[in-house]
């Protein structure tokens, strides 16, 4: 046993840039050796998976939670939009990857109706519980009025956009910067309990 408990990560999936390379790049994966939870992130450079990602899910290992890594190959943008930066869209392996897991925690950016957007395309697709990690503070009631099931709202039978539903959200996690002890409990906490509910 190495510190509290060890884990193995594959992080093998795709082409790397070297010792640990495949980890960073957009369009990889890490499988932890349980399907327990998946964080998935939204690629926003060619290289690095922003710096939040990398530090929330140490901080679920830590807590002995077995964390895989999705870095989206076209996470960047928004869904359906023309975008010089590109258009979000999430592939049939990606869906099928985040499926084999029990929970995703979705790691999205600072503007609110790209979050909504992002968030309903990916549960669109995949029925799966999932917390959801941003910036702004927006509410359950934020992702039912854009047509996401959420645990404490539910959509209009009729608006209802989604397989998949928001059973936390923490916000107050800024892209590109460390995130502060707090909110790494606050999302800890979160995961566990909510795995109980599931």
């Amino acid at each position: 046993m190495i510190d509290r408990e060890t884990q193995v990560v594959d992080c093998r999936h795709g082409m790397g840039l070297g010792r640990g390379g495949g980890l960073a790049q957009r369009g990889t994966i890490s499988e932890a050796g349980s399907s327990d939870v998946i964080a998935v992130a939204m690629s926003p450079g060619r290289r690095h998976i922003t710096k939040p990602v990398c530090e929330l899910t140490y901080g679920m290992r830590k807590e002995n939670i077995q964390v895989s890594v999705l870095v989206l190959q076209a996470g960047s943008g928004v869904p359906d939009v023309e975008m010089t930066s590109g258009s979000f869209g999430i592939s049939p392996e990606e869906i099928e990857q985040i499926a084999r897991h029990k929970l995703a925690v979705i790691h999205v950016g600072n503007i609110p109706d790209h979050i909504m957007k992002k968030v309903r395309e990916i549960l669109s697709y995949v029925d799966i519980p999932a917390i959801v990690v941003c910036q702004p503070p927006v509410d359950f009631e934020d992702f039912a009025k854009a047509g996401i099931i959420t645990k404490a709202v539910k959509p209009k039978e009729k608006d209802i956009r989604t397989k998949g539903r928001v059973m936390e959200i923490v916000t107050g996690v800024v892209r590109g910067e460390s995130s502060t002890r707090d909110k790494l409990n606050e999302l800890v906490k979160d995961v566990k309990i909510t795995m109980k509910t599931i």
